[in-house]
């Protein structure tokens, strides 16, 4: 049975998703506070987090920015975020954070747990690939969600690691905005394409890469990305 720990204050809502997350074999956790999620992270290791933007203490904003500089201690936990605001800024903050998806408030409980299991179903593919795959460089351990750039591992949020794995198993291929959103959120995609740009040049600097002198990554002009490294 997967386990989920859900972060918010709304302890009425944790109650109604563990029971609702129960009926279809998913075991969910609730803590109210940050300081609690924290802990019940490190001793429960859940699958995924659900995490509340609204919080006290600190918002999920920066919950999600710790969670992600610390991956040393709490790995390359999936999370979907929470938020009573559907402003298309605060969706891609949480995104370009290294959120895995995004969902506004209130929602049905079917959608939640689509999106759940989509993002499970993601995560879970990977790992029983297994491989270790090189190209340019670059070596990718699907396994343990990991890259290494000559042999010097990569700091790299969730989105920024899946972006990569994109490119380099269809390298030579153009990709246009659309289809990349589309290929990594799959829900809702359309609503963050304005984030693509940004998300590709946080990419480019973390390969000491160049627009105008590209190893990994070009732009093809009116048209989107294309990765052109040569396989090893």
């Amino acid at each position: 049975m997967k386990k989920i720990l859900i972060i918010d204050d709304d302890k009425n809502l944790g109650d109604l998703l563990t029971q609702y997350l129960l009926k279809n074999e998913i075991e969910a956790h609730v803590a109210t506070t940050p300081s609690k999620g924290f802990e019940l992270i490190k001793k429960q290791k859940p699958d995924l987090l659900i995490l509340d933007v609204m919080l006290p203490e600190k918002d999920g904003f920066e919950v999600c920015k710790e969670i992600r500089a610390k991956s040393a201690i709490y790995g390359l936990l999936p999370i979907l975020m929470l938020t009573a605001h559907a402003e298309v800024d605060n969706r891609i903050v949480g995104l370009e954070l290294g959120a895995d998806d995004y969902l506004s408030k209130p929602f049905e409980p079917r959608e939640l747990l689509a999106r759940i299991q989509n993002i499970l179903r993601r995560y879970g593919d990977e790992g029983n690939l297994r491989r270790i795959q090189s190209i340019a460089g670059l070596d990718a351990d699907v396994l343990r969600r990991e890259i290494k750039m000559d042999g010097v591992l990569l700091e790299l949020t969730t989105m920024e690691y899946e972006l990569l794995i994109l490119f380099m198993k269809f390298p030579n291929r153009t990709f246009t905005r659309d289809e990349l959103m589309n290929l990594l959120r799959g829900i809702d995609a359309e609503l963050f394409s304005r984030a693509v740009d940004t998300l590709v040049s946080r990419l480019r600097h973390k390969l000491n890469d160049t627009s105008k002198k590209p190893r990994f990554i070009k732009t093809v002009w009116g048209r989107g990305y294309e990765f052109v490294g040569q396989r090893n």
